[in-house]
C-alpha cells in the first residue's frame, strides 16, 4: 500500500482507525511528511493535496483535537479559507461573537461589544471575526483533505527522525507499539507548543515573561443562561470566569481564571462555576472536555534546518489575547505550501524555502508583541488592527517593485492583493478573487493590452499561471463600478500575484514581460526563455 493511499476514517467524531503501511526504508518515499493533524498540519495538507505533493500526515493523539480551544477566525485567515475551499463550510458552521454580559449579585450589570463589528467593503469582503470552535474548524478542515484525496493516520506518533542531504527518515509508532520507517523530502513540525521535531532538533523558543498563573479551560451544556451573550463574573481576587456559548453548537465554552490548585475535573468545573457565578452545580448537565491553560509566549530562531520546517505552535506560542495564535499558524501552512510545491513540483530553486522564514518570522514577532501587551493589560478586547489584513511582505526578497512616482497608499510589491467586485466581459458579476481562487500565480494585466501573454505563459514553464486582462480591448474583465482600480491604482500596471494572495511584481507594462520573466526564473522555477 503505498503511504499516501492510508485511509482514516472515523465512526464518529472522535474515533479512528488505523491501517499500518508496509513501510520501511525501501518504501518509495512521500514528498512531505507532516507531524501534526490540528489546524496548522490540516491546512498545510490541503495546500499540497490541491497541488499534487504525495503528503503522509500523523497525528499523535487518537482522535482529531477535541474542545473549542481557540475559537476566532479572522478576516485574513477566511481570505483563506476561501480559497482551499473551506469557507463555504466554515461560515455555514461558525458565527459572530455575542455582547459581553458582566454578571453581579445574580443580574446582568453592564453589556458591551468585545469583538468590535464591521461591515465588508469592496476589498475585504469579510469583515468580521467569526466564532468557530476549534474541534469543529480541524474537522471542516479534515474533511476537505478528504475530498483532496488526502488523509491523517491516527494514533501515530512521529518519534524520531535523522535527515540527509536528500531527506528524512523517520520511525513512526502506530497503535499496539508498531514501528515503522518512512522516508521522505522534508519534515513539517505541526505538532504543537511541546513539539517533539523542535526538541529533537534541540531548538529552544525565547520570549516575553508572562506572569505565573493558570486558568481551566472547558466545554460545558448546562441550564440557566440565555446564548445571546458572553457571560463574565470578576472575582474579589482579581479572577474571572467566562461563558461563551459556542456558534452552531448547544455548548458553552469555559474560560475560569481562579486562585488555588489547578483541577481540571469535571466536578471541580462544576464547583468553580457554583462558587463564582450564581448558578448552581445541578446546572451544569455535563462536562464535555478540559484543560489547563499557563501563560507562556515564545518564539524559535530559524524556522528552517535543512530539510526540517516548523510551523504553528512548533515555531511560536501566544497569549490567546487578541485571538492570533490559530490565525497566524494557518497562515504559515499556506506560505509554505505554495513553496513546497515549486520546489518539488516546478523545479523551483531551494532558496525559495528560506523566504519562508523570512517572511513568516518578523509576522510572528510582531503578533507575539501585540499578544503579549494585550495579555499584560488584561484586555479582551479584539479590533480591526487584529484582523491579519494589513499583513504583508514589502522586504521579502520575492517582491519586486518596478514602478516610481507612487502615492504614498499605492498597492506595492510585498502587500495583500485585495479583492474587487467587478464583471466578466458579458456583464456577468463576479470578483477578483475568484479569479485568484487555486493553486496558481495570477497575472493582473491592469490597462495593459500589449501585454506578450502567450510568451508569458512559456516562460512559467510548467509553473501554473493565469493572465488576466482588465481594460482594453480583449478585457477579460470590466470594472464597472471602479473598484478594482480603487484597489490596485488607476495607472497602467502588471502585477504577478503569488498563489497565496501576495504581489510579487509590480511593473509598467513596457517592462512587465521582462520584469515577470525573470521573477518567474529567478525564484518560482521556471524554465529560462526570452520573451
Amino acid at each position: 500500500m503505498a503511504l499516501n493511499s492510508v485511509k482514516e476514517t472515523f465512526a464518529n467524531p472522535t474515533e479512528g482507525t488505523y491501517e499500518a503501511a508496509a513501510g520501511d526504508a525501501t518504501a518509495p518515499p512521500v514528498d512531505v511528511l507532516i507531524s501534526g493533524a490540528g489546524p496548522t498540519g490540516l491546512a498545510l495538507g490541503i495546500d499540497l493535496a490541491r497541488r499534487g505533493v504525495t503528503t503522509l500526515i500523523v497525528e499523535r493523539q487518537d482522535t482529531l483535537s477535541l474542545g473549542a480551544r481557540g475559537t476566532g477566525i479572522q478576516p485574513r485567515t477566511q481570505e483563506v479559507y476561501d480559497d482551499l475551499g473551506v469557507l463555504p463550510a466554515a461560515h455555514a458552521a461558525s458565527g459572530l461573537y455575542p455582547p459581553m454580559a458582566l454578571w453581579k449579585d445574580g443580574r446582568i450589570v453592564h453589556t458591551h461589544e468585545m469583538v468590535e463589528r464591521g461591515a465588508p467593503t469592496p476589498s475585504a469582503p469579510y469583515a468580521d471575526i467569526r466564532m468557530l470552535p476549534q474541534w469543529r474548524n480541524v474537522r471542516l478542515l479534515h474533511d476537505r483533505l478528504c475530498d483532496l484525496g488526502g488523509s491523517v493516520q491516527l494514533d501515530t506518533a512521529l518519534t524520531d527522525f535523522t535527515q540527509d542531504d536528500d531527506g528524512v527518515t523517520a520511525h513512526l509508532t502506530g497503535p499496539d507499539a508498531a514501528v515503522r520507517t518512512v522516508r521522505a523530502r522534508y519534515l513539517v513540525a505541526c505538532d504543537g507548543g511541546a513539539s517533539t521535531v523542535r526538541k529533537q532538533l534541540g531548538v529552544r523558543m525565547t520570549g516575553p515573561e508572562l506572569a505565573q498563573g493558570h486558568a481551566v479551560l472547558a466545554d460545558i451544556r448546562l441550564d440557566g443562561l440565555d446564548r445571546d451573550h458572553w457571560h463574565r463574573w470578576m472575582s474579589p481576587n482579581g479572577g474571572f470566569i467566562g461563558l461563551l456559548p459556542l456558534a452552531g453548537t448547544d455548548d458553552f465554552q469555559m474560560l475560569a481564571a481562579a486562585a488555588g490548585e489547578p483541577d481540571t475535573s469535571h466536578e471541580a468545573v462544576r464547583d468553580l462555576i457554583a462558587t463564582h457565578t450564581h448558578l448552581t452545580r445541578d446546572q451544569v448537565r455535563e462536562v464535555l472536555w478540559t484543560s489547563l491553560y499557563r501563560p507562556k509566549a515564545g518564539m524559535v530562531d530559524a524556522y528552517r534546518h535543512g530539510r526540517v520546517f516548523l510551523a504553528g505552535d512548533a515555531a511560536h506560542i501566544h497569549s490567546p489575547a487578541g485571538g492570533q495564535g490559530l490565525n497566524t499558524s494557518v497562515q504559515d501552512a499556506y506560505n509554505l505550501g505554495w513553496k513546497l510545491g515549486q520546489v518539488l513540483r516546478h523545479g523551483a530553486p531551494d532558496a525559495l524555502l528560506d523566504t519562508y522564514e523570512a517572511e513568516r518570522r518578523p509576522i510572528a514577532a510582531d503578533i507575539l508583541a501585540t499578544s503579549t501587551r494585550l495579555h499584560r493589560s488584561g484586555s479582551l478586547r479584539r479590533g480591526p488592527d487584529l484582523h491579519q489584513l494589513g499583513i504583508g511582505y514589502p522586504n521579502s526578497p520575492l517582491a519586486r517593485e518596478l514602478r516610481t512616482g507612487l502615492a504614498e497608499d499605492a498597492r506595492t510589491a510585498g502587500d495583500r492583493a485585495p479583492d474587487a467586485p467587478c464583471t466578466t466581459a458579458d456583464g456577468t458579476p463576479t470578483r477578483l478573487f475568484d479569479a485568484f481562487r487555486g493553486p496558481h500565480f495570477t497575472v493582473l494585466a491592469l490597462d495593459a493590452p500589449d501585454l506578450d501573454t502567450p510568451a508569458l505563459t512559456k516562460a512559467a514553464g510548467s509553473t501554473p499561471l493565469h493572465t488576466v486582462h482588465v481594460g482594453g480591448p480583449t478585457a477579460d474583465l470590466l470594472d464597472p463600478d471602479g473598484h478594482l482600480r480603487a484597489a490596485y491604482g488607476t495607472t497602467p500596471t502588471v502585477f504577478l500575484i503569488r498563489p497565496d494572495g501576495y504581489i510579487a511584481v509590480a511593473a509598467p507594462p513596457e517592462s512587465a514581460a521582462t520584469a515577470l520573466t525573470e521573477a518567474l526564473r529567478t525564484h518560482f522555477g521556471a524554465a529560462p526563455v526570452a520573451v
